[in-house]
C-alpha cells in the first residue's frame, strides 16, 4: 500500500466523524425494534397550564420572540414499541420568560403518526426567576393516563439552581440548537 491510508483507516474515520449524529439519530428516529424502557418521570404542570389547547404542530407566530426550535421525538409504550394516536401537548414561556396566559401563543397539541411520531416547531422559551429554560408536556396513549411533565435544556447554568430539574428529562439538541429530541415512555393502560 503507498499511499499509507487503508480502507480499515478511512471507514473508521467516517464512522467516528458521524457518531455524534447517529447518537442524536436515535433519539429521534422511528423505533425499528421495540427495547423495553423506563417510564419518563412525571413532573408539575405548573401554574401556567390551560386545557383546550389549539390542535396545530406549528407554534410559532410573527412576533414572538426566541430563537426558532423543532422539538421532535416518539411516544413509545413500555415495552418500547410505537403508540399512535398519543396526545402530546405542549405549552412553555416565550424568549423573554413570559407566558401567554390570556390566549394560546406558544400553547397547542397534535397526535402521534403511526409511528409514534410528534413535531413541534416552536421557540425556545427562556429562563425566568426561580425557573430554567424548560417545556411543559403532557403525553396520553389512547385510554392511558395522563403523563405530566417537563423537558429541560443541557448545558443551562440554570439547571444546577432549579429544583424539579432532573437530568433524565434532558432532552438532546442538535449541534445547532435549532432541534430538540426526547422520546417519552407511556403507560398505555
Amino acid at each position: 500500500m503507498a499511499s499509507g491510508i487503508t480502507r480499515r483507516t478511512a471507514l473508521g474515520a467516517a464512522l467516528a466523524l458521524a457518531a455524534p449524529h447517529f447518537a442524536f439519530a436515535q433519539t429521534t428516529s422511528s423505533a425499528l425494534v421495540c427495547t423495553p424502557g423506563t417510564l419518563t418521570p412525571r413532573l408539575t404542570e405548573g401554574p401556567y397550564f390551560k386545557p383546550d389547547s389549539p390542535e396545530r404542530s406549528v407554534l410559532f407566530e410573527p412576533g414572538i420572540s426566541g430563537s426558532r426550535i423543532v422539538l421532535n421525538g416518539l411516544v413509545l409504550d413500555s415495552a418500547g414499541c410505537p403508540v399512535k394516536g398519543a396526545l402530546v401537548d405542549l405549552w412553555h414561556a416565550d424568549g423573554q420568560g413570559r407566558y401567554d396566559n390570556a390566549g394560546y401563543r406558544l400553547r397547542g397539541h397534535q397526535y402521534t403518526d403511526a409511528s409514534g411520531r410528534y413535531r413541534f416547531e416552536t421557540v425556545a422559551p427562556a429562563p425566568y426567576v426561580g425557573r430554567t429554560r424548560h417545556f411543559h408536556i403532557k403525553v396520553q396513549a389512547p385510554a392511558g393516563p395522563v403523563l405530566t411533565t417537563q423537558l429541560y435544556f443541557p448545558g443551562e447554568p440554570g439547571n444546577a439552581r432549579d429544583g424539579l430539574f432532573r437530568k433524565e428529562l434532558l432532552l438532546a439538541l442538535s449541534p445547532d440548537a435549532a432541534s430538540g429530541g426526547f422520546d417519552f415512555v407511556v403507560a398505555t393502560a
